[in-house]
């Protein structure tokens, strides 16, 4: 263990984390530095939750003595006799402070979940002002939801992390605001089209060669199945799991409801709800409702699923990579999500339209189509129109690759790379 801890925490040698794509969640975790509230940041493994920490730990160490600053990720075997006795993580803390003769102020746990009963620790320490601060990570949505979690209650402040943003992808090669990027747009668009075949993840995006990625996604898929979802939710089955997975990433973005999956699977109903919720909570899908002012129509209607990534889609589903329309539509929901909207729905009666998105009391309608041409404009457009006249929206989008143009019905076609800076309009 003690090899380990030397492992994790580098900068007691006063070595800054090497991690080259910086994250816009940073300047919140540095806003609320002050503060005394447990920071804890959930979010899909391989997100970049531990590099966040470690960005963090690089701006602390210029203020504050490198060795009183503690980093453990709990992913780490060495730690495994932690796992079901959270008390020993005093035995952790006790470890460093001997090697570095050092008090410990600020205490960063990564991958939590790991741990059974951590809320009970963490609690005794933040109510004994044990440590300055204390930044934790954890892969499941359902954290704060254990038989300790309201030991916590009001002493916290969550944040969610995801893959990286097309802004922050963008923001990585210096195409940071709208006249760089027109100056550059055959590098920004085959960029874009990396991010549509490939996904977000940050070791992805750094990644030259196509081979090197499929195999790197297609870890990823399984660790997150087996840890974050059979293990984590003690799922006996595991072959109808990986088989309703499987099915799933390869229907992505089409109408279903529990029964249709059922019948399709061969697997009860049941089980495929326990099953989808088991990967929500992994935050390896999302699952969207039809809008309706009537919330028993909503919970009534048929749904849409999506992944946070593209890359997990076209590495683990059959024929999804040669669907350029599903994969765009999945990226622009993706991109939604990072730009802080959760309030996402479909709507599905007479016309289509693919995104309704609340923002405080206001609706925005969403197209998302890789493409504007001939045989889709009509149906693109009357899809925002027939939304607008029912529900009266105001803000219509036609999200595309590259095309921008303003139609006689006032609806905006613009490209996604400008999509989260119409948002924050």
């Amino acid at each position: 263990m003690q090899n380990a801890i030397l492992l994790h925490n580098k900068h007691w040698q006063n070595q800054s984390f090497n991690i080259t794509i910086k994250r816009d969640l940073l300047n919140k975790l540095l806003y609320l530095h002050d503060t005394k509230e447990i920071q804890i940041i959930t979010g899909l493994r391989r997100s970049g939750k531990s590099s966040l920490l470690k960005l963090y730990i690089n701006q602390l160490i210029k203020l504050e003595n490198p060795k009183s600053i503690l980093f453990i990720n709990f992913d780490d075997p060495n730690f495994s006799e932690i796992y079901q006795n959270p008390e020993k993580i005093y035995t952790i803390i006790e470890i460093a402070e001997k090697l570095t003769q050092t008090k410990i102020k600020y205490l960063f746990l990564d991958e939590i979940q790991s741990v059974t009963g951590w809320e009970k620790y963490i609690k005794s320490v933040y109510d004994a002002e044990r440590f300055k601060k204390i930044c934790i990570t954890g892969s499941n949505s359902k954290l704060l939801l254990g038989n300790y979690s309201s030991l916590l209650s009001g002493r916290y402040i969550i944040s969610q992390m995801y893959p990286l943003s097309l802004a922050e992808i963008l923001n990585h090669y210096n195409f940071s605001d709208n006249l760089t990027i027109l100056q550059n747009k055959p590098k920004v668009l085959n960029l874009i089209e990396n991010c549509l075949k490939h996904g977000t993840f940050p070791e992805i995006v750094l990644k030259n060669d196509a081979q090197i990625k499929h195999e790197i996604l297609t870890n990823y898929y399984d660790s997150i199945l087996i840890k974050d979802c059979i293990i984590n939710k003690n799922i006996r089955d595991h072959k109808s799991f990986k088989e309703l997975a499987f099915y799933i990433f390869n229907n992505l973005a089409v109408l279903y409801s529990y029964n249709s999956l059922s019948k399709a699977t061969e697997i009860n109903d049941v089980s495929v709800k326990e099953y989808i919720n088991a990967m929500q909570e992994a935050f390896l899908i999302y699952e969207i409702s039809q809008f309706s002012f009537k919330i028993k129509k909503q919970l009534k209607s048929k749904r849409k699923l999506y992944s946070i990534d593209n890359g997990l889609i076209t590495a683990t589903s059959l024929n999804f990579s040669e669907n350029k329309g599903k994969l765009f539509e999945n990226f622009v929901f993706s991109e939604l999500l990072k730009s802080g909207y959760n309030d996402i729905f479909l709507y599905n009666e007479n016309k289509e339209c693919d995104f309704i998105v609340k923002k405080e009391k206001q609706l925005i309608a969403i197209q998302a189509t890789f493409e504007i041409n001939s045989k889709n404009r009509e149906r693109e457009i009357n899809g925002l129109l027939y939304v607008q006249k029912k529900m009266q929206i105001s803000k219509l989008y036609i999200v595309t690759l590259s095309q921008s143009e303003t139609t006689n019905d006032n609806i905006f076609i613009i490209p996604i790379f400008e999509l989260n800076r119409i948002l924050e309009r």
